[in-house]
């Protein structure tokens, strides 16, 4: 064969008949180019994730994540006239709970008036004596 080989992308091109150089070892014998790749004989690991108990499958030689498997949550209404039952009740609640809200926005207003009267009662009864006087005032 003629030095250097033809080439072909990195790898030398060889025909089947001459496999080893020189030194007797063939150059095949050396790492593959698809040597990185999992093997289909490989076993992948099953995990089941602590968060959303989701299960995976992991190739142990990369620590890539080959497939992925929700979990299936289970349905939330079993039964419409239920659910419909249940928004009605909740619809319910709310607007008692807005009532609430309503009249103690309006009992707020009265303590809030009766303070007001107690306390400008009282500033007639001892008014003060003039106008409040500032710090820079009193120079």
């Amino acid at each position: 064969m003629a030095w250097p080989p033809k080439t072909g992308g990195s790898f030398p091109i060889r025909n089947a008949s001459s496999r080893s150089n020189r030194t007797g070892v063939s150059p095949l014998d050396g790492p593959r180019y698809d040597s990185g790749m999992a093997s289909p004989k490989t076993r992948l690991l099953e995990v089941i994730c602590p968060c959303c108990e989701a299960e995976l499958k992991v190739d142990p030689a990369t620590g890539a994540v080959i497939t992925h498997k929700a979990k299936e949550k289970p349905k939330s209404v079993d039964d419409l006239a239920a659910a419909a039952r249940k928004l009605k009740e909740e619809a319910a609640r709310r607007d008692e709970v807005f009532e609430k809200h309503v009249q103690a926005e309006k009992s707020h207003m009265d303590v809030l008036n009766k303070k007001f009267e107690e306390l400008f009662k009282q500033a007639k009864e001892k008014p003060d004596t003039g106008p409040f006087k500032k710090d820079i005032d009193l120079d």
